[in-house]
């Protein structure tokens, strides 16, 4: 090498460590779309909790959802409740039978209905009384064909009959 003369050499990584890179950057995107897809993936509607009177440790959730895609209703937090869960009320001649469900299917595109007299959402061991004009937070957990996990949260007031609003 004669002086004054500079030869540069371009460090190349190793052929791991080049690809974990691009992976992670691959990861980052795929999760950023999948974020921002969530808030996509369901529609809800006409979102209402009833009034409870003071001493009453139950309550109920109703509301509409739609999916984008085919998944399945697989659990529900409130925040004023300590345990919330999917329910099935059905009559057996005089006989009210209300039953724990594990899961709701929600077939892509289609409306399903969590309502008086049906399926719907049970509020256990309610913190407060509910009143109208309150609001109450839902967390759904859907689990997607794939196994994927996602968690939507909804707003449903507290009001005396459906059709008083609601909204995400």
């Amino acid at each position: 090498m004669s002086k004054g003369v500079s030869h540069s050499r371009k460090r190349r990584l190793p052929v791991e460590a080049s690809l974990g890179r691009s992976l992670l950057a691959a990861g980052l995107a795929l999760s950023i779309s999948a974020g921002a897809a969530a808030g996509e993936l369901l529609s809800v509607s006409a979102a209402w909790v009833p009034p409870t009177v003071p001493g009453q440790t139950v309550g109920a959730a109703y509301l509409q959802l739609r999916s984008a895609q085919h998944a399945t209703l697989v659990g529900v937090e409130a925040d004023v409740a300590s345990t919330a869960e999917i329910h099935q009320m059905t009559m057996e001649g005089d006989v009210m039978r209300m039953r724990r469900l594990d899961g709701v299917e929600l077939p892509a595109g289609q409306s399903v209905g969590l309502v008086q007299g049906a399926r719907h959402v049970m509020l256990v061991g309610l913190r407060h009384p509910l009143k109208v004009g309150d609001s109450v937070k839902l967390t759904l957990t859907l689990r997607l064909r794939n196994g994927a996990t996602v968690r939507e949260t909804v707003v449903a007031p507290v009001a005396q009959k459906a059709g008083q609003g609601g909204h995400r």
